[in-house]
């Protein structure tokens, strides 16, 4: 990837952004999870307690309509190592590219690139 400008660059760009949007979110929710645990424990009031516990619950429950949805689309495969890493290496290799980018490249001109109007 040479190119950020140039539109072959971004063949495949939404379903990585959806899957590292996706797994972002999945990590959020666990540690949420992890959190609430930890609250749990340092809590003396039961009604508190109680509140977090179902906040917990509720959580574990997204987590798991996240894991499945990120299975169904392919983009998880937890009880598949050799389905997972590939994917894991793709992502790696598409991040280690976009950091390479030069983001301001002297030659910004893109006339002709893209259709236009006669206007």
């Amino acid at each position: 990837m040479d190119d950020y400008l140039d539109p072959r660059n971004a063949e495949g760009m939404p379903n990585l952004a959806d899957s590292a949007f996706a797994m972002d979110f999945l990590l959020s929710v666990k540690n949420g999870i992890r959190n609430y645990g930890y609250a749990i424990t340092e809590t003396a009031d039961l009604d508190l307690r109680n509140v977090l516990q179902k906040q917990m619950e509720t959580a574990i429950d997204l987590h798991e309509e996240i894991s499945e949805l990120m299975m169904k689309k392919g983009w998880l495969h937890p009880y598949d190592f050799k389905k997972q890493v590939p994917i894991d290496l793709k992502a790696a290799e598409t991040a280690i590219q976009i950091a390479q980018l030069k983001l301001f490249p002297l030659d910004t001109d893109r006339l002709g690139m893209f259709a236009t109007s006669n206007q």
